[in-house]
């Protein structure tokens, strides 16, 4: 499982020109599955995501996570986060996983991201989306469920 993450002061996403949803302070978080993923990977990447350290504190110096600033997620699947580009001109995405394992993992990561009390909103699962974000910072970063 892959997220990238930015951290914002204000975002939302878009379906057919309505917002489906919208956070203030908080972070974006562009997920993609990927074929060999689990229950386990999303437990692992959500607890990272919620603990992530990325807010400042009152010295400036980054300190406090998602939940310590009482932030939003604005959670938006995206396979294309496991485009590989290596060789030739087009992203490969056979790493992605089939829309039904991931639609599955996607909607398991946002009960865990939900159960730790944060104020979660999504995007609709294969929709064409438009995602608006002022970036913090700017703070983008990249996490994978994969353990070294």
């Amino acid at each position: 499982m892959r997220a990238v993450i930015q951290r914002v002061t204000e975002a939302r996403v878009e379906t057919e020109g309505q917002v489906r949803g919208s956070i203030g302070p908080g972070l974006v978080v562009l997920l993609g599955m990927s074929k060999t993923d689990t229950y386990q990977d999303a437990d692992y990447l959500a607890d990272k995501i919620l603990n992530l350290r990325i807010f400042s504190d009152d010295s400036g110096k980054m300190n406090r996570s998602i939940m310590d600033v009482k932030g939003g997620l604005l959670i938006v699947s995206n396979f294309t986060v496991y485009g590989d580009c290596r060789k030739g001109r087009r992203p490969s995405f056979d790493l992605a996983a089939d829309p039904e394992k991931a639609q599955e993992l996607y909607e398991y990561f946002i009960g865990r991201a939900r159960a730790a009390s944060v104020k979660v909103e999504t995007g609709i699962f294969r929709a064409a989306m438009k995602v608006y974000l002022v970036n913090d910072g700017p703070v983008t970063l990249s996490c994978d469920s994969v353990r070294q």
